[in-house]
């Protein structure tokens, strides 16, 4: 009597076909994702990113070196400090303190450019914001690194390394603000 052998061919074409059902959509994605300049559309992001970050001229003010070691919400004011930056000023203010315990990893900076503010204003209503004076020549290139578009009602997230990285409309819902620096802070070992 002659043995069978079993059939082997059976057993392969299932095979292939449950890894090629598989592997197919894992393929199709790769090479969406990387090789072509498909991506996809959501991000996690509320404010505007700054690209390519921006390192700030801090020998430009006295002072600017407090734009290091911790995140800062940075409120750039030029002439008087009217409603549109007292509103920028209140914003920063209140995301700040809505932080808890993250606070003393962030700080708050008014950038007072020339005639500005009322520091009767800031000394009552502001608190702990450190106030730079910008209104020196010297120190317009450390001004003209922040986007001049919508400069008064911007609040800009400078990095600890002093870096300039995203701007916020401080007329926006601030809950947006608030959320990207917690991240930020969540996800940063720096500042």
């Amino acid at each position: 009597m002659t043995e069978t052998k079993p059939a082997r061919r059976g057993f392969r074409a299932p095979l292939l076909g449950l890894a090629i059902a598989f592997m197919a959509p894992l393929g199709c994605a790769f090479w969406l994702y990387y090789g072509s300049g498909w991506r996809p559309a959501g991000h996690t992001n509320h404010g505007v990113l700054i690209e390519p970050l921006r390192a700030l001229p801090l020998s430009a003010v006295a002072g600017a070196e407090a734009l290091k070691g911790k995140w800062s919400l940075v409120v750039v004011g030029v002439g008087p400090c009217e409603a549109t930056c007292q509103g920028a000023l209140v914003t920063a203010r209140q995301t700040w303190l809505s932080l808890g315990k993250l606070t003393e990893r962030v700080q708050r900076v008014l950038l007072a450019g020339p005639g500005c503010c009322d520091a009767e204003y800031l000394a009552r209503e502001h608190e702990g914001l450190i106030r730079l004076d910008a209104s020196a020549p010297a120190a317009q290139a450390l001004l003209s690194t922040f986007p001049a578009d919508q400069q008064a009602q911007m609040i800009f997230i400078v990095d600890p390394l002093g870096n300039l990285m995203m701007r916020y409309d401080s007329q926006a819902n601030p809950k947006g603000l608030r959320q990207d620096l917690q991240r930020l802070l969540d996800l940063s070992h720096i500042g």
